[in-house]
């Protein structure tokens, strides 16, 4: 249209990436949600605290790039179903901090090999120098959004 930018989404980067990741999230995510009962914001609540246990609800939105308000609802959930735990940080004990709980365990040592299996089939489309180029593109763009999110 004359006299107006055009945003070909085909070709925007951020787009193409947030559509890849959508799809990518929903095909292993078809897999908890019917066996496990978790949506997409729960797993990835899980799989932050099954990396790094002791996090604060507002940690865990950060280390997921997810809105608060998300997090928050998903860890409310998580907690109602007995799958994480609220405990009290070490150097504060004001501040609650979460950790996967028993049940919270077995559900995450069944969905994490299906995730790394299904990370595995799809970076086999790539040969090795493909992989390597992938991350190092992705560590780049990372850094970069970090820089110009500072600005």
């Amino acid at each position: 249209m004359p006299g107006h930018a055009l945003l070909e989404l085909e070709t925007f980067l951020p787009y193409r990436l947030s559509v890849l990741s959508n799809t990518l999230s929903q095909a292993i995510a078809k897999v908890y949600e019917k066996r496990f009962d978790l949506s997409v914001t729960e797993w990835r609540a899980m799989a932050v605290l099954g990396y790094c246990a002791n996090l604060s609800a507002r940690e865990v939105a950060e280390r997921t790039a997810m809105d608060k308000v998300a997090v928050s609802r998903a860890v409310a959930r998580l907690l109602a179903k007995g799958h994480i735990e609220r405990g009290t940080a070490r150097h504060d004990k004001r501040q609650s901090v979460l950790r996967l709980s028993e049940e919270g365990w077995k559900i995450y040592d069944q969905v994490a090999p299906l995730a790394l299996e299904h990370e595995q089939r799809l970076l086999a489309h790539l040969n090795e120098e493909e992989r390597q180029w992938l991350a190092r593109i992705l560590d780049t763009l990372w850094q970069a959004e970090l820089v110009e999110s500072k600005r």
